[in-house]
């Protein structure tokens, strides 16, 4: 053991330790006949920095993977970033701005150059930030979604599911995000409660093809969109408007001729029973054209502004529109009343625009075939989900699967391997010259085939990330041509992740491992809580409710943030953070190194036999450790981390600091026995050892400063203890033990008696005598006998189950002011003695009061007696 710093000092000493596992290449992993254990990051964005929700999902994955490396198996932690197409494309297109420079004035080629160029420059800042963390990650297998082999195994994909007939390109219904100037998937659109309006029009029915005087009113929330109507709908079964059955009506301001059309889906008893259609611009207006064979009018463009379709108002933002709208309908006397309305409105995940319903020629993939086997999967726990609350919400998503609109209008991101022809053919191959050799019109030329411009959806790739991670080619060459790492570490162990990527990233994760693996590609799925501030609000920049985790390393240290974290994270609960909680892991951690350096600081004497009070309380701890041992292992066995660290956490601060130290160390100035010590010095290893997974940093200083190691060994490559025996009963006769220290502790501060001032104490009744010599130490006895004859003198008791302990008081008290208190109390209980029986001495009380009530005050009565002897007892001793 060599010298520590008087105080716990985390930041060099991190850095310190980081460096030296990356030098020695302890992360990596390679196949080999150990069992393995791997994980795959979830790839956080290249646009991203480090928040609060990677501090928590990165740190269970560490404990995860430092655990099952001190068990022996070949843990593999695989990470990587995620390309982002939209958000990382919203940044660069910022940043070409800033510049001058309009996306739409550079060719693709030239973007792509700036988008790489954005990506090296910041596309690696939260690794690096993970890595101040302790993240253990095999950074020398660190992967991109969009590197080489990762856009390889997209394409491969796309083509193979293509072939299959999986894959299909058409005009349908999508969410468009007017900002972002793509389509995103139905999981990617956010619902929020905004307050709206819904405005009551008038339409005028149509009398030999102009306006008449009769008109029915419609209730909708988008007037902007009424230039794109091309139907109303009532219900057939709405004798209100019978009447109207084939008539027509004029959409006002246009007064364009639109039918009425008449179909159940209407509500009778919904706003005013008549539904303007317009199905460019609403999913359920769209299926109702599509079975009506209403016309399809859109009127907003990709920017969500009015096109001339709309007629009017040509270039006006939708928003802007239908303020003026509301404006020109008013002027014509179209408007009925306007209520004030609160609704929810769909947003994009990515851009946080208000998604626009827009029919668009897209790509989707088939999902129903895909989701049957992933369903089974999670249903039948093949796949568990911890916790398995989230197995309904799981099936509801699965069971109600709409296809994938899997391509985006961008360019950042894999573009799409289908070639059009002159004709609108479209061949999907790798490359064009592959299109060509598949065209069958011999007249065809390479000039002659336009590639799409699309690229496919984020997620296309990331859902590909459990295998292709570890070979990307397996898309292509199937999976008896696996390569050795995925052959090894597929499928992987677990996933730590957040129920909000549930659907669009888990599920889809376990259909493609299924569709190229024939094999799920984790076994567990740990789901995270969300962080939240003490009020409940989920953390974000734009509350400002959210601490900077690298600030938080710098002042607590990455132990003390992951321990506060961690105590308070169950699987799939909410975390209400607190800064006091990390200030608490840095209590612990300072805790560890206080212990660490008293024990360090003793002088080791070979030749002192090892004391009976030491030899009890070591055999005790040890019982004590394998306890937790066992109880930590039953924890990780059903992924409550946060138990396993506190039971930890407990046996460190309450058993072994507080007392297990206490009741071993020697004198002041004095030195210990050499049994005694390395059995300490064996208990704090095991510690550190079991704490490692949760505070790397602080357990490695430790632990090598505890005897000369060799260059390249670390704790994080020693084995985790293992339980042995558990001596219950000498457990539980410690813990008299510690009751009865307890005892004497409290009658020392009633009665003003010192610590170092010696007692007497003599015990009536059971009481493990084994445990004298640390109840002697830990007390301050200069005498501890059982009772035989009655005592002599002042004493004061206490009990500890059936034992009746007496601690000597003679010459140790005031007796004037001792009898002074206790003649107090003997008054007081007297009054109160005098109460309780007045109430029972009447006989209508006793008769009349609840049996219960009656009960109680017998029992306050005979309460009341039993100190009254006691203390009368106490005076009459002391006044002998």
């Amino acid at each position: 053991m060599s010298e520590l710093s008087a105080t716990y000092s985390p930041s060099a000493m991190e850095e310190r330790w980081y460096a030296y596992w990356m030098q020695q290449g302890l992360f990596h992993s390679e196949p080999d006949d150990r069992e393995p254990y791997s994980i795959v990051i979830p790839p956080p964005n290249v646009t991203g920095v480090l928040h609060m929700g990677h501090m928590l999902n990165n740190t269970i994955q560490d404990v995860l993977v430092r655990r099952a490396r001190m068990q022996g198996k070949n843990a593999c932690w695989m990470p990587g970033t995620d390309h982002a197409s939209i958000a990382t494309e919203a940044k660069v297109v910022a940043k070409l701005k800033a510049q001058g420079i309009d996306k739409q004035s550079i060719t693709r080629e030239e973007f792509m150059q700036h988008a790489w160029e954005w990506k090296e420059k910041h596309g690696g800042i939260i690794l690096e930030q993970l890595k101040k963390l302790g993240a253990s990650c095999d950074w020398d297998r660190t992967c991109f979604t969009m590197d080489e082999p990762r856009s390889e195994a997209v394409i491969d994909t796309f083509i193979h599911l293509y072939r299959k007939g999986l894959i299909y390109r058409g005009v349908r219904m999508v969410n468009w995000d007017p900002a972002g100037k793509t389509a995103v998937s139905d999981e990617e659109v956010i619902f929020k409660e905004v307050k709206s309006k819904f405005y009551y029009v008038r339409y005028y029915i149509s009398e030999n093809g102009t306006p008449g005087k009769e008109f029915i009113t419609i209730a909708t929330t988008r007037p902007e969109t009424i230039m794109a109507d091309t139907g109303i709908a009532i219900n057939p079964n709405d004798q209100r408007f019978v009447h109207l059955h084939g008539k027509k009506v004029f959409v006002p301001l246009i007064q364009r001729e639109i039918p009425i059309i008449l179909d159940e889906y209407v509500s009778i008893d919904f706003g005013t029973g008549c539904l303007k259609v317009t199905p460019a611009h609403d999913i359920n207006d769209y299926e109702l054209g599509l079975k009506h064979k209403l016309p399809v009018i859109d009127i907003i463009d990709d920017e969500g502004k009015l096109n001339e379709k709309a007629q009017i108002l040509v270039g006006v933002d939708r928003f802007e529109a239908r303020k003026q709208i509301e404006t020109l309908l008013a002027e014509a006397g179209h408007i009925v009343k306007v209520d004030d309305y609160n609704g929810t409105m769909g947003f994009s995940e990515r851009t946080d625009a208000v998604i626009e319903p827009k029919l668009s020629a897209q790509w989707f993939l088939s999902m129903k075939d895909l989701a049957k086997p992933a369903l089974d999967d999670v249903m039948n726990d093949r796949v568990k989900l911890i916790p398995d609350k989230f197995k309904n919400t799981y099936r509801h998503w699965m069971e109600n699967v709409r296809d994938w609109c899997i391509s985006r209008q961008l360019w950042w991101g894999q573009r799409i391997p289908a070639f059009y022809l002159p004709d609108g053919e479209v061949i999907v191959a790798k490359t064009a010259q592959e299109a060509l050799a598949l065209c069958k019109d011999p007249n065809i030329k390479l000039e002659d085939l336009r590639q799409d411009e699309d690229v496919v959806d984020t997620w296309f790739s990331s859902w590909l990330w459990p295998m292709s991670t570890f070979d990307p080619y397996v898309c292509r060459n199937g999976k008896e041509q696996a390569n050795a790492d995925l052959k090894y570490y597929y499928p992987t162990s677990d996933l730590v992740t957040g129920p909000d990527i549930l659907f669009f990233w888990v599920a889809r994760m376990i259909m493609a491992g299924r569709e190229f693996m024939g094999e799920v590609p984790f076994r567990n799925v740990y789901l995270t809580g969300i962080v939240r501030d003490k009020q409940g609000r989920k953390m974000s920049k734009s509350l400002g409710n959210s601490p900077d985790p690298l600030e938080l390393i710098a002042t607590y240290g990455a132990d003390g943030v992951r321990l506060g974290m961690l105590l308070c994270a169950g699987a799939g609960n909410d975390i209400f953070f607190d800064e006091g909680q990390v200030e608490q892991g840095r209590n612990f951690c300072n805790k560890i190194w206080n212990a660490y350096r008293l024990v360090n600081g003793w002088t080791v004497d070979e030749k002192i036999p090892q004391p009976e009070y030491a030899k009890q309380s070591t055999a005790w701890f040890e019982s004590m450790l394998n306890k937790t041992l066992i109880e930590v292992e039953d924890c990780f066995s059903k992924y409550r981390i946060s138990e396993a660290l506190m039971g930890i956490y407990k046996l460190y601060w309450d058993e072994f600091s507080a007392w297990y130290l206490e009741a071993i160390k020697p004198a002041y100035g004095s030195p210990i026995d050499a049994i005694t010590y390395q059995k300490t010095i064996g208990f704090f290893d095991s510690l550190l050892k079991v704490l490692h997974p949760f505070m790397p940093f602080i357990t490695e200083e430790l632990w090598q400063n505890m005897q000369e190691r060799k260059d390249g060994e670390s704790i994080m490559i020693q084995s985790m203890p293992l339980a042995g025996v558990v001596n219950e009963q000498i457990l539980s006769d410690f813990d008299a033990m510690r009751e009865s220290v307890t005892g004497i502790r409290n009658i020392r501060k009633e009665k003003n008696i010192l610590q170092k001032e010696p007692l007497k104490v003599v015990v009536k009744g059971a009481f493990p005598m084994n445990m004298s010599p640390v109840l002697i130490k830990m007390g301050n006895l200069q005498e501890f006998t059982v009772y035989e004859t009655e005592l002599q003198g002042s004493a004061s008791s206490f009990m500890v189950g059936t034992a009746e302990f007496f601690v000597i008081l003679d010459g140790l008290l005031d007796v004037s002011a001792e009898l002074e208190k206790l003649n107090k109390e003997l008054a007081h209980l007297q009054g109160f003695l005098k109460g309780v029986m007045m109430k029972l001495s009447n006989q209508k009380f006793v008769e009349s009061a609840p049996e219960a009530v009656v009960t109680i005050e017998r029992k306050k009565q005979a309460d009341a007696e039993a100190k009254i002897a006691a203390i009368t007892l106490q005076i009459g001793k002391l006044r002998v």
